[in-house]
């Protein structure tokens, strides 16, 4: 069998997924199972990638990595950076970052988003990256919200929808200066979401920020197709 192409998602708690049967809680990769296979990716679209490329191409022996975290922000990755990813030496690596950003900037009152802090720290990391693997392969994924569930309570979405995204545009951005592979989620959801106004508001995204099973498995199918045509 040929070598492994180790494959690492990472973010926040849409990737997460309750990898390593976190018990729903926002533990470190140290304190998750990282041998049990019934729980090892979690459930949402990275489960769903994995099982796609696993499952259809086990000559190509795949090995992925679940590194969502939920509540993270970028300055979370940012801080476990070396641990998650330098140390696991993907040979492909997915970031989807940016709600939790966006969410801490609104709770603490602020009225306009730090992007240009937040494009340098990005930047610095996919360089890290690089700089330890210069073959490796990226995967840039837009981040997103809906105004559907408790997110309609909110009074502040149109300012968080602007953030996320001022957030979406520059990973588009970052993806073009690296030549990586870009995801754009925040368009896939707004397109499912206008396409199918005849079904609930709540089918693709429950509560604003998080996707339904509906909405992971269509996350996963573009990430898949995405991903392939660059191979």
């Amino acid at each position: 069998m040929q070598a492994q192409i180790r494959v690492l998602f990472i973010g926040d708690s849409i990737t997460d997924g309750n990898w390593g049967n976190s018990c729903g809680m926002p533990k470190s990769s140290d304190e998750r199972s990282q041998w049990d296979m019934n729980h090892i990716y979690g459930s949402g679209y990275m489960y769903l990638c994995a099982t796609h490329f696993q499952g259809d191409y086990p000559e190509l022996n795949y090995q992925f990595f679940n590194r969502g975290i939920s509540g993270n922000t970028l300055s979370d990755l940012q801080e476990r950076w070396q641990k998650d990813v330098i140390e696991i030496k993907p040979d492909v690596l997915s970031i989807l970052i940016g709600t939790n950003d966006v969410s801490k900037c609104l709770d603490n009152g602020g009225t306009q988003f730090d992007i240009e802090s937040w494009i340098a720290t990005y930047k610095q990391l996919i360089d890290e990256a690089i700089a330890a693997n210069p073959n490796l392969k990226i995967v840039l994924c837009a981040p997103f919200v809906a105004n559907t569930g408790n997110m309609k309570k909110s009074d502040n979405f149109d300012l968080r929808q602007a953030m996320v995204k001022q957030c979406a545009i520059s990973v588009e951005n970052i993806a073009k200066r690296y030549n990586a592979t870009f995801i754009a989620y925040d368009k896939l959801f707004e397109s499912l979401h206008q396409n199918n106004a005849n079904i609930q508001e709540t089918y693709w995204i429950w509560d604003g920020i998080h996707p339904t099973p509906a909405g992971h498995k269509r996350m996963a199918n573009l990430w898949i197709e995405q991903f392939s045509q660059q191979q």
